[in-house]
């Protein structure tokens, strides 16, 4: 998918007992995508396996967040995390990610593996919206986008220790 796909505004919504699946390689490209991956991005099967996972990045997705994501999971943790993805025709929709890595018999990261299901309206309004709108602005307010992305990184690494708790501590403390 191209990364210059108009955003259309329109927001897309699967059903709460929906899970959307991926699966990645170690790095980070698509070997397996569920129907409901494929049916909320907009792509076959064809157009999904092989690409990188950030086929379905959305734009207003801050990069810290993703930095957060990879820095857990490369290490062989898990993570929780509220993502914008966004469709092959420039849609969008919100989820509540659970990103695992994949291990095999010796123990070592072969891949990873995402559950996706409906974001919580009321914690992405209140929330994780002026969290993300606030980590964006850090983002672009730098010409070079690492150090946009390390200054957006370091101040959400800020709040979540000003409120003594992990990124996943935050999230869950969220939940309703």
């Amino acid at each position: 998918m191209a990364q210059n796909v108009s955003l259309t505004g329109v927001e897309r919504t699967f059903a709460d007992d929906e899970i959307i699946v991926s699966k990645t390689d170690t790095t980070g490209r698509i070997v397996y995508a569920n129907e409901t991956f494929l049916r909320m991005a907009d792509m076959t099967e064809a157009e999904t396996i092989g690409q990188p996972h950030a086929v379905i990045r959305h734009p207003e997705m801050p990069r810290a967040v993703f930095k957060l994501l990879w820095d857990t999971i490369s290490v062989g943790k898990e993570l929780f995390a509220y993502v914008v993805n966004r469709s092959k025709n420039g849609d969008h929709y919100w989820v509540l990610a659970h990103v695992t890595p994949s291990f095999d018999v010796s123990g070592q990261i072969v891949g990873y593996h995402s559950n996706r299901r409906v974001a919580d309206k009321q914690v992405l309004d209140t929330v994780i919206k002026p969290l993300y709108k606030q980590l964006l602005e850090i983002e672009e307010s730098h010409a070079n986008r690492k150090e946009g992305m390390n200054e957006a990184f370091n101040t959400l690494v800020k709040i979540l220790e000003d409120k003594g708790v992990s990124y996943d501590e935050f999230i869950f403390s969220l939940q309703h």
